[in-house]
């Protein structure tokens, strides 16, 4: 279903179908920002980011991509289709590489996805720690991780969760401050050192 503009509104905004939007309109809408996400049905702009975030995204990339084996992929920014009324664009998915099928791609399905990551912004913070964890977990994502900063140095943080087979929610299974060390969903040890950080 795609939106009708109302006769002699000025808005270059399209007004949003009474029951939301959907994933195919996000694909179809003309003239969208980039990095938009679908919620619920509703279109989420994104705010010019940090610093911290885009450094953190590229500190990552680079880890997971240097260990991840032959057949996942670490991509960043990407849409993720978990149903029809969600979209989001995780900062950084892990994907199976089988789903990888060539330069046109614009997402990947939920059931490809074996990690999530959101790097926390100000304007995100609401989303990224309560919808999207809730929306990854229930759409069957087994991991999630949330990138904060902490401390009055503003260092990384990484909180790392796996989901629970039986809740159908997330268990924190560990906090990194330093190194990230972790075994799902395959042997990482990434330096999130501020200085790792501020090396980029």
């Amino acid at each position: 279903m795609t939106a009708e503009p109302i006769a002699g509104h000025s808005s270059r905004w399209p007004v949003p179908p009474q029951d939301g939007y959907t994933v195919d309109d996000l694909f179809t809408l003309p003239e969208l920002p980039p990095h938009t996400e679908l919620l619920d049905g509703s279109l989420v702009f994104v705010s010019p980011q940090r610093i911290f975030h885009s450094r953190m995204i590229d500190l990552l990339v680079y880890g997971l991509r240097s260990t991840a084996p032959r057949e996942l992929k670490a991509v960043r920014e990407m849409t993720v289709v978990l149903d029809r009324r969600n979209g989001p664009e995780p900062d950084i998915s892990v994907v199976r590489a089988d789903a990888v099928t060539g330069p046109d791609l614009t997402r990947f399905q939920a059931e490809d996805v074996l990690l999530a990551v959101e790097v926390v912004s100000p304007d995100s913070e609401a989303r990224d720690r309560g919808a999207k964890p809730q929306k990854y977990a229930a759409a069957g994502i087994p991991n999630f991780w949330l990138v904060e900063t902490a401390g009055t140095d503003q260092h990384p943080v990484v909180r790392v969760y796996e989901l629970d087979p039986v809740s159908k929610a997330y268990a924190l299974t560990g906090i990194h401050h330093d190194r990230l060390k972790t075994g799902v969903p395959f042997p990482i040890d990434i330096d999130i050192t501020s200085s790792a950080l501020n090396d980029l």
